[in-house]
């Protein structure tokens, strides 16, 4: 897992070079009462998820299929 630390407005970029061409910013736009709201921009093709539905999705298209997280450690 990449652990990164944000204030608000501040965002993050994924992807966007040659490799992966497609580029996803993430913006924090508001940190208070116990919550962080999140900005997505993203092509309109590329689905966005809360993890809880991909689970749901992934296990409906695949039955029987074990779930498994993908860590990768790394700080700011």
């Amino acid at each position: 897992m990449l652990v990164l630390s944000r204030k608000s407005q501040e965002s993050i970029v994924i992807g966007g070079n040659d490799a992966f061409a497609r580029l996803l910013k993430i913006t924090v736009l508001d940190v208070g009462g116990g919550k962080v709201r999140l900005g997505f921009e993203v092509d309109a093709d590329i689905p966005v998820h809360r993890k809880e539905v991909w689970d749901r999705i992934q296990a409906e298209a695949m039955p029987g299929r074990v779930q498994g997280p993908a860590v990768v450690m790394a700080s700011e």
